[in-house]
């Protein structure tokens, strides 16, 4: 492991808005109470990388929680940091694999959940990975209050095509559905938030996919 990966380990220990692994496991039902101290929305990015997506959302919506959610701490690190430099008090980070969400989050405690361009895990043997597949939407519809969101951002049209199957399947509420959204009618503040993945699928032309649903 590289220097500057050591060094941001250490420091998102001291981080007061970043909890790892085990660390989180108390607050799993008092999110609101416990640590935000406030009886405000959470909300969920999946999968966050650099947290881009989750500060940007949490200085939109100072009267909303978000929590960002990734296993590798030296992207966290970025998102972190930049929030405690810019006074962003509202946002968390939870260092943890998505599959235990159940652990951390109790049911009905979340309002809403973002996943913006996921590892598309495309290989048919990865299906179970994928953070749209029938194991992460049975996870979602408990933690989630009811009539709560799911939106997927992606650059891959086959997980965006996947992701549409699934919600025709499991009889799931589709709200919204464009296979390139910044040419769509839904293009508003919130949706052109571009982190720096996305920025580059840009430049390379790529459509950008979107789907919102709920159970």
């Amino acid at each position: 492991m590289g220097k500057d990966k050591l060094k941001r380990f250490a420091e998102i220990d001291t981080f007061k808005n970043v909890l790892q692994l085990e660390a989180g496991k108390p607050f799993k039902g008092q999110w609101n109470t416990g640590f935000f101290k406030n009886t405000n929305p959470v909300v969920l990015e999946l999968a966050c990388g650099k947290g881009e997506y989750t500060v940007n959302l949490a200085t939109m919506f100072p009267e909303k929680n978000f929590i960002g959610i990734d296993y590798k701490g030296n992207r966290i690190w970025r998102g972190a940091k930049t929030a405690l430099e810019d006074g962003v008090d509202n946002v968390a980070f939870l260092r943890i694999q998505i599959e235990t969400l159940l652990e951390y989050f109790a049911s009905g405690e979340v309002d809403e959940i973002w996943i913006t361009f996921p590892d598309p895990q495309p290989q048919i043997s990865r299906e179970k990975k994928r953070l749209t597949s029938q194991r992460f939407l049975d996870m979602y519809k408990v933690i989630l209050k009811p009539g709560g969101f799911v939106n997927l951002k992606t650059d891959n049209d086959g997980l965006h095509a996947y992701t549409a199957d699934k919600i025709t399947e499991t009889g799931l509420n589709l709200f919204i559905k464009t296979e390139d959204l910044y040419h769509s009618e839904f293009a508003d503040e919130v949706l052109s938030i571009k982190t720096y993945y996305e920025k580059k699928y840009l430049k390379d032309n790529k459509n950008i996919n979107y789907l919102k649903f709920s159970f």
